[in-house]
């Protein structure tokens, strides 16, 4: 892997950008695994298909926790260019929030300063507004993973949003996904729709987020991350939601009695690129991209449901009760006016893609 930690803080502190956090993970860091046949292949062929280009270095990141499904994913897509193009397209990757929070990187890949990044879709929706289909509460809860990643990752929901993307200088290269989820921590036990009235959970500051969390009668308090543990820990709050890993990562069983399998969000991760620079690159190391993220989600998509289950299986040891639902629990939630009015808005604020998703859904599960 092409890491200068050096030159990331060197980069970081020209930026004088503010470090932030979404969250971590215990598991460890991906790096190296690039051995897969198609790659190994490809590196031997590089030779003819990139000898004549000039080298070329793009900048990466991401701004998750230590071992994240985003870093991993990030890190292997620039392990696998290099061995793909035999070196002649590397990567100089910052991840952990080196560079800054998913705004920020953002803006420095719209500004040309970083290539891609390596983030869930929520933050992006203040850039591409058509990213809001992802806030349909529990649109996927009821779908497999290969379901949801035939539906994401070809076909005419793919197209329609990667227009809306490439609108706005976003080039679109992938989702990772395998039906994990937004999990609900509280101090309460949530086993009923009446047990959500009143409670104070923190969510991210995005108005979808927190008008399905009110359509259930919680009170939804946008938070900055380093200030949950201890806002859950003196009761300024008494839930917040995250996928399993981060929660085990933020060592919220010390402070929280119950894990909620709310299945809410799907904890999706995508990779996104300044489409300037994707479109600037000779078309061989475009392939090599598209390669390497299309290799990279595929060796990746079984760890994640991998530390879903461990990242659980800890939080309860840690001493949290498991809580799950049936199917009829998501049925009664869907069938709220609040979170059908919500259904309502955010498929007029996408012009329709909203039910775009939830028809390619239902045709992809057959």
């Amino acid at each position: 892997m092409n890491m200068k930690k050096f030159a990331a803080l060197a980069l970081a502190g020209a930026m004088t950008l503010s470090l932030a956090a979404c969250g971590a993970s215990t598991t460890p860091a991906a790096s190296g695994s690039t051995g897969s046949s198609a790659a190994g292949s490809s590196a031997a062929a590089s030779g003819d298909a990139y000898a004549n280009l000039d080298p070329v270095v793009l900048k990466g990141g991401d701004a998750s926790g230590v071992g994240s499904a985003a870093q991993k994913f990030g890190e292997l897509v620039a392990d696998k260019l290099d061995s793909i193009t035999g070196g002649k397209l590397t990567v100089e990757y910052y991840p952990n929030s080196e560079l800054g929070g998913d705004m920020d990187l953002q803006q420095m890949m719209l500004d040309g300063q970083l290539d891609y990044v390596v983030m869930q879709t929520a933050p992006a929706v203040s850039f591409v507004p058509a990213v809001a289909v992802f806030d349909l509460p529990m649109v996927f809860a009821k779908y497999d993973g290969d379901t949801i990643d035939k539906v994401l990752n070809s076909g005419d929901f793919y197209d329609q949003l990667s227009q809306e993307y490439t609108s706005k200088n976003y080039k679109l290269m992938g989702f990772l996904q395998n039906a994990t989820y937004r999990l609900t921590t509280s101090n309460k036990k949530l086993d009923t729709l009446d047990a959500f009235k009143g409670l104070s959970i923190r969510t991210m500051e995005n108005s979808n987020h927190m008008a399905f969390w009110t359509a259930l009668g919680a009170a939804p308090t946008p938070l900055a991350w380093p200030e949950v543990y201890i806002s859950l820990q003196n009761g300024t709050i008494e839930a917040q939601e995250n996928a399993a890993d981060t929660c085990l990562s933020a060592n919220f069983q010390e402070v929280q009695k119950y894990l909620n399998c709310t299945n809410h969000i799907l904890y999706l991760n995508q990779m996104v690129m300044n489409n300037e620079k994707f479109n600037s690159l000779d078309p061989a190391y475009q392939a090599a991209l598209t390669q390497a993220v299309s290799e990279a989600i595929t060796e990746l998509r079984p760890t994640l449901s991998d530390l879903d289950k461990t990242s659980k299986d800890a939080l309860v040891k840690g001493g949290m009760e498991l809580v799950e639902y049936p199917d009829s629990f998501y049925d009664q939630v869907l069938a709220l006016d609040g979170v059908k009015q919500l259904y309502q808005k955010i498929d007029t604020d996408v012009n329709g893609l909203g039910t775009t998703l939830q028809n390619a859904l239902a045709a992809a599960a057959g």
